[in-house]
């Protein structure tokens, strides 16, 4: 009878703490938000996603999945049913896509918003409003898969045509010819660098003192610079003399227009005596030199005077 009690006791103690975890279960898992229901249709696989897996819009949780099945509007599309939080932001531009979580493989649901409004969708059979969903990542890849594996099959098929045995041979050829080239070009280094160490060290040791060189001339330069421009400063002082009121150009001036005046006053006046008395001397020498021919004609002129001799005998023209 003891053993029975004891029994009873434990069973009671087992129920009642039973109770109490279902009840702290029941009273940590509440939630008192209100939902809103929102419907997905898509014609890709949903392939890790679960009921009551995970609704985040921009990374913050604000719900769950709640069902999944078959679209009955069109045939081959996944329909998923989804509660969100009423106080989520859901606006004529949110969309839905679907992210994997690591290396898992399990799916949740993301909610994010365009930069332009989606056309509206309209409600499935149950009336719940519709949102659009837009390829995952991993669905766009699948779906790219046969062309990638096409890629990669040419590609393959390329690469093995290009390392056959006679592109492998020509490969060889070239890797000996850049070895080849290597060392010329390592033997044009050591050129170079003798051509450096012999003739070029030299030439910029004997830099600096044509430098120095260089530095005087410049030098030399800039003073005679500095005399050039003492002697034009002179030669400007000098000009302005020369140009001022009453200086040496005045004076030329004045002279050259009193010579001028003499040379106008010789023309006009002394000239044309000149010229008169030029005339007078000619006439005077011409009749000097009819009278000397005369003389010389006639002799006899200082005796008889200028009259004309009568023939004597034995002349022409005689009359006894």
């Amino acid at each position: 009878m003891e053993n029975k009690s004891h029994a009873l006791a434990a069973g009671i103690f087992v129920l009642v703490v039973a109770a109490m975890l279902a009840g702290l279960a029941v009273w940590l898992t509440r939630d008192n938000a209100n939902y809103e229901q929102y419907e997905l249709s898509t014609r890709d696989g949903v392939s890790g996603l679960q009921p009551q897996a995970a609704v985040r819009y921009k990374g913050v949780a604000v719900g769950k999945v709640t069902r999944i099945g078959f679209d009955p509007q069109v045939t081959g599309n996944v329909l998923i049913r989804i509660a969100v939080n009423e106080q989520a932001p859901i606006s004529p531009t949110t969309f839905a896509v679907l992210g994997y979580q690591g290396v898992t493989g399990l799916a949740h649901v993301l909610l994010d918003d365009a930069e332009k409004p989606y056309p509206e969708l309209p409600p499935g059979p149950s009336g719940l409003p519709r949102l659009p969903l837009k390829p995952s990542p991993f669905g766009k890849l699948a779906e790219q898969a046969p062309a990638i594996l096409t890629q990669v099959e040419e590609a393959t098929r390329r690469i093995n045509q290009l390392l056959g045995d006679g592109n492998q041979q020509k490969l060889t050829e070239a890797l000996s010819n850049i070895g080849q080239a290597a060392g010329s070009v390592n033997t044009l280094t050591q050129r170079l660098d003798a051509t450096v160490t012999q003739r070029l060290d030299p030439a910029l040791a004997a830099l600096p003192p044509l430098a120095s060189d260089a530095r005087q001339t410049l030098q030399s330069l800039q003073q005679a610079g500095a005399g050039v421009s003492a002697l034009a400063a002179d030669l400007g002082k000098t000009t302005q003399r020369l140009n001022a009121e009453g200086g040496a150009i005045d004076q030329i001036t004045l002279g050259t227009q009193s010579l001028a005046r003499a040379a106008d006053q010789f023309s006009n006046t002394t000239l044309p005596r000149v010229n008169r008395a030029a005339d007078d001397t000619s006439r005077a020498a011409r009749q000097l030199g009819r009278a000397a021919g005369g003389i010389t004609d006639n002799p006899q002129l200082f005796i008889y005077g200028s009259g004309r001799v009568p023939p004597g005998p034995g002349e022409a023209g005689f009359a006894p």
